[in-house]
């Protein structure tokens, strides 16, 4: 099995320039993270394409990973995350022009979720349960969905900063949760 130390270590490898890290790490982490990119997207050719995105992605910015005491997985879920939020906004824009945007964002637990339940033993959930259950809908709605701040703000009809404020302090109780 794969620490995260060993993860770290591919990842420092990789900063170097180092081919065989980089295959041990996606060997290590692919699975997981084309989870990510899954759930986010809920098509699995546009989930192969961002996960490789992603992970050329992580080969050029390797060199950013900072070692902080956290997971390393999180840092990577954030890139692939990103990218397939980014991924999906690009659909929604093309789509818009075309038709109005539909959004059904799928209620049941996707690959992400069980990937990280079972990586991180439920932690993340624990601790999204301890905030407020509109927050912490709003955050999964953010971070696993790919809601945008303003779709956010719509959703829960409240000011736009409010949404910010919501998800910065939600995100610092996470923080501080996990670091329990």
């Amino acid at each position: 099995m794969t620490t995260a130390k060993d993860i770290e270590g591919y990842i420092s490898r990789v900063a170097l320039g180092d081919r065989a890290a980089f295959d041990a790490l996606y060997n290590a982490t692919s699975a997981k993270l084309f989870g990510v990119c899954l759930r986010v997207l809920n098509n699995r050719t546009d989930a192969e394409d961002v996960m490789q995105e992603a992970f050329v992605k992580i080969w050029h910015n390797a060199n950013r990973y900072m070692s902080n005491g956290l997971s390393p997985m999180t840092w990577l879920i954030t890139i692939a995350r990103n990218a397939s939020i980014d991924r999906l906004r690009k659909q929604r824009i093309g789509n818009a022009r075309l038709e109005e945007v539909q959004e059904v964002p799928d209620a049941k637990p996707g690959p992400e979720a069980m990937a990280v339940a079972r990586s991180e033993g439920g932690r993340i959930k624990l601790c999204l349960d301890e905030l407020e259950a509109e927050k912490s809908k709003a955050v999964q709605m953010a971070y696993l969905q790919g809601y945008s701040y303003a779709e956010l703000a719509d959703h829960f009809t409240v000011p736009l900063n409010t949404i910010r404020t919501w998800l910065r302090r939600s995100l610092l109780k996470l923080k501080e949760c996990l670091n329990r």
